[in-house]
């Protein structure tokens, strides 16, 4: 759909003074960059930050007090551009949706992506509904990902950018929610512009690195995480070959992910073995040939569907999926069993699909996501 003229740069038809907008600042480069750029442009910009678990124990800092070094470099960014800067806590509602989540999840073998619940239960909801409560006319975050206008409302495609793309992470975003959301970085060709923007704007932000990390897993180590969250939880037991040898002890599933090779301690071997399944029940750690990782049918649930027609409409879709956030789409065709259930086939097997993980749905040959769901047997 062509620009219309008549419109701000967020699609309204009033000038930017008159806009409202709540940014949603983590106190990184892009969501500083997204603030700075919609003030420079002179709307009405309140920049919102969520403290989501204790910021004071666990990143302490010279002139951050106990608030953290994000929420205080989200500040200093308010205070340059001069636009109001609030902080919410949400580390009740962060621990009861997605930590807790994810603690159980792991210790029932699956592989959880907790960023997604995130944007699902925590950004896209209990902040969304915030900036509604601050009478803002929409929500803009600092997401590599396109709001695009089509002919039936407003569409969700991937990023300019395929290496900073996001869409695997925010397939959940439901039309209503995608109604009132802005993306302004996804047009953007490469990360270096954004910090290019971040520069001429003199934030004091613009050579903070990219945060890698689960922001409550900051050294990437889940399972003390997951032991300090449920102590006891690592459950030794046994690593069990595919054909019922017992091969060794593990000090606990949580230590495991399926498709592990590494770091299992059976070597001597004459065949390369990897984690093909994980029995909490039984507190075994199941391997063998890579062979057996090769999915082709997934079970998919909670789908979240953006398509134009409703999900139940057709037999089938012909589209293409992403079992994982660093593989390419592959093609698939999804067969609806319910409103928001279905089966996926790969036409070409996949390693390593994990219970836990979502499956995100993209139009073939094309940008367009089509929503998603996650994979709950396997």
């Amino acid at each position: 759909m062509p620009f219309d003229p008549a419109l701000n740069s967020l699609g309204f038809a009033k000038p930017p003074a008159q806009t409202r907008v709540v940014v949603a600042m983590s106190g990184g480069v892009d969501s500083s960059v997204v603030a700075a750029q919609l003030a420079e442009e002179g709307y009405d910009v309140v920049g919102v930050t969520l403290q989501l678990y204790d910021h004071g124990a666990a990143l302490a800092k010279k002139g951050a007090c106990c608030a953290g070094v994000d929420i205080h470099d989200a500040r200093r960014v308010a205070e340059e551009m001069g636009f109001p800067h609030y902080v919410l806590d949400y580390e009740n509602i962060f621990r009861d949706a997605v930590i807790d989540e994810f603690a159980d999840s792991y210790l029932a073998g699956a592989t959880p992506v907790p960023c997604i619940r995130c944007n699902e239960r925590v950004k896209f909801k209990d902040l969304l509904e915030t900036a509604r409560d601050l009478d803002a006319d929409c929500m803009a975050t600092g997401h590599y990902i396109q709001r695009k206008m089509g002919d039936l409302g407003p569409e969700l495609h991937c990023a300019a950018d395929a290496n900073r793309d996001q869409s695997y992470f925010l397939f959940s975003t439901t039309p209503e929610q995608l109604d009132y959301l802005r993306f302004p970085l996804g047009h953007l060709a490469s990360k270096a512009e954004t910090r290019a923007l971040a520069a001429r704007y003199n934030l004091p932000v613009a050579d903070k690195p990219d945060s890698q990390d689960i922001c409550f897993v900051p050294n990437g180590d889940y399972a003390s995480v997951i032991e300090k969250l449920r102590p006891g939880a690592a459950e030794p037991g046994e690593i069990v070959h595919a054909d019922g040898r017992v091969l060794g002890r593990h000090e606990g599933v949580i230590h495991y992910t399926i498709g592990q090779r590494r770091g299992l301690g059976i070597g001597g071997l004459a065949e390369p073995l990897y984690v093909v399944k994980l029995d909490v029940d039984k507190s075994q750690v199941i391997v063998g040939p890579k062979d057996m990782l090769s999915t082709r049918t997934v079970p998919v649930r909670e789908i979240n569907w953006l398509g134009d027609r409703p999900f139940e409409s057709a037999p089938e879709w012909h589209v293409s999926v992403k079992v994982r956030s660093t593989r390419p789409p592959r093609d698939a065709v999804i067969r609806p069993m319910g409103p928001d259930t279905a089966e996926v086939e790969l036409l070409t097997p996949e390693e390593g699909v994990s219970r836990g993980q979502a499956c995100v749905f993209y139009e073939t040959g094309g940008s367009r996501i089509l929503g998603g769901g996650w994979i709950w047997k396997g």
